[in-house]
């Protein structure tokens, strides 16, 4: 009365010799293993799952009849977790001579091959299951009876990793399931250190490089950690140390050393006031005779010559820290040494 076709989207390229010439027969019961095994499995559609990918199946029911059928249930069972599979249905009718395609869509969890708790087998060993067999019992009436029919299909699902070593071998060798997982072995030892080199750039940069890395790129530019400091600043630090110190004893090399450290902005487009970063140059002729007045332009001992003043001014909503010990410590690095100054904090 109902006719059942199976198709897999994503069929196996080789079938585990263990199952290559099986399949199940008999009457439904609460486990599959239960079955008697003789007829084909890859007739039914037997299907390959990549962790974390989606693997789709299309169920298509076929009423021969020339009454309307309705479905009652649909049921997926195997020895694999429930929570794998879903349905997804077009309806509970099907007319007379129609058709209706139901959507089955499996996905295995990502971290299946890296899982701690592993099973274990008879002898107490880690046995990690990758070959499960599956049955879909579909269940109806006609309409106006109160009977219900089952019909029952059967395939075989296996869990296989990603492999990119697998597309590097002759078509006769793929179709042999040892030889793919036996190589991968080799590609999950080896493929984690040509994706290293790949991406080799990012090791370099110190905004992307693992926080292990910073001490090694920070000495290969000279640069001294400041201790204390979040990482993010640290970054930021050691990838314009060079720019720092192309800059180092001017006005912007130091405002720009602060604004690494601290956080606060440039204000580039900002008259020097305004800036949150102020640093003032004290220009002046010094004495000269004729043109100066006491008092005025000229003061009669303990004069600052060279002389400048940094004031950092923070937005009222900041709950910036500033260390002022570190940023003399700053100044004191990049100012020439002849040079004095006044510190100002908010």
């Amino acid at each position: 009365m109902l006719s059942i076709q199976l198709i897999s989207m994503t069929q196996p390229e080789a079938i585990p010799v263990s199952t290559a010439n099986v399949a199940f027969t008999g009457v439904a019961t609460d486990r599959i293993d239960e079955f008697s095994l003789t007829t084909t499995p890859g007739q039914y559609g037997d299907l390959l799952v990549r962790p974390g990918e989606r693997a789709d199946m299309e169920l298509t029911l076929a009423n021969t009849t020339n009454q309307e059928l309705r479905l009652s249930d649909i049921e997926v069972r195997g020895d694999f977790p429930a929570d794998w599979v879903q349905i997804s249905s077009e309806g509970e009718n099907i007319s007379a001579q129609e058709k209706m395609s139901i959507g089955l869509y499996f996905l295995v969890p990502n971290d299946f091959f890296e899982e701690n708790e592993l099973p274990l087998d008879s002898q107490g060993k880690p046995d990690l299951k990758i070959d499960y067999q599956c049955q879909i019992s579909v269940f109806y009436q006609q309409i106006g009876s109160s009977s219900t029919r089952r019909e029952t299909i059967f395939f075989n699902l296996y869990v296989r990793p990603h492999s990119l070593y697998s597309n590097f071998l002759p078509e006769i060798y793929r179709e042999v399931d040892f030889i793919g997982r036996f190589l991968n072995i080799f590609e999950q030892t080896f493929e984690p250190a040509v994706q290293v080199l790949e991406s080799m750039y990012a090791y370099l940069d110190p905004v992307t490089a693992p926080s292990a890395l910073l001490p090694f790129l920070a000495h290969w530019v000279g640069w001294d950690l400041i201790p204390g400091l979040n990482l993010e600043r640290q970054r930021n630090l050691i990838r314009n140390a060079i720019q720092i110190y192309q800059t180092r004893g001017t006005k912007e090399g130091l405002r720009f050393y602060l604004h690494l450290y601290t956080g606060l902005p440039l204000d580039q487009h900002l008259p020097e006031t305004q800036k949150h970063i102020f640093i003032e140059e004290a220009h002046g002729r010094g004495f000269v005779l004729g043109e100066s007045h006491l008092g005025r332009e000229t003061v009669l001992g303990s004069g600052k010559p060279f002389h400048f003043i940094v004031r950092l001014r923070a937005d009222s909503d900041s709950s910036l820290p500033l260390d002022e010990q570190l940023i003399r410590l700053i100044i004191e690095q990049q100012k020439p040494a002849w040079c004095t100054y006044e510190l100002y904090l908010p």
